[in-house]
């Protein structure tokens, strides 16, 4: 919990009263590889915080096929925020692809914070924009870069990744196939 309160103080100054009301509203958790969070088509109720580990949420279309949509590792945020901001049912799947420690936030609770904290507000509005930033710059790199330069990117933001996510996973981020990865990691230990 106090890597999140650290985190937290570095954006704002918080009281006394507001990091213990942040701790009666957590749970700290470890949770095994291979736990499943949230189950697509099930109600959400909770947000998680990562404190080391990985996570992530992907969804399956109608053709059985697993779309990755974000990879949550150290100090990151996860959830499906679709379900919970539009009171629906979840539309991802959110698992751990590594043994993990998180913390888990009641949606509800969390969001309440604001009103009895207001200077959280800050801090999850900067939350948000850079979510949205991330969001765009992931849409127009699908767009516009090719898939190599999508897996050296995806090299940058997740340096440490490979080791412990399977190559289906990395792929289904990318939108490539595991084939058209294998080519481009031979092309690049090639050069």
């Amino acid at each position: 919990m106090q890597d999140l309160i650290t985190k937290i103080k570095s954006s704002i100054a918080i009281s006394a009263e507001a990091e213990d009301h942040l701790f009666s509203i957590s749970k700290e958790k470890i949770v095994a590889k291979g736990e499943v969070l949230i189950r697509q088509g099930q109600a959400v109720k909770n947000s998680f915080f990562v404190t080391t580990g990985c996570l992530r949420s992907y969804c399956i279309d109608k053709n059985g096929k697993e779309h990755t949509l974000q990879f949550a590792i150290k100090d990151w945020w996860i959830s499906d925020f679709i379900a919970i901001y539009n009171n629906e049912l979840a539309t991802l799947t959110v698992e751990c692809i590594t043994d993990s420690s998180i913390i888990e936030f009641n949606a509800k609770e969390l969001d309440r914070i604001h009103s009895l904290f207001p200077e959280f507000e800050a801090y999850q509005r900067k939350n948000l924009e850079r979510h949205v930033v991330s969001l765009h710059k992931r849409i127009l790199n699908q767009l516009q870069l090719t898939a190599t330069e999508r897996y050296a990117l995806f090299l940058e933001q997740y340096p440490d990744i490979e080791q412990y996510t399977p190559n289906y996973h990395i792929a289904s981020y990318l939108g490539i196939t595991q084939q058209s990865l294998s080519r481009i990691r031979v092309e690049k230990v090639n050069k």
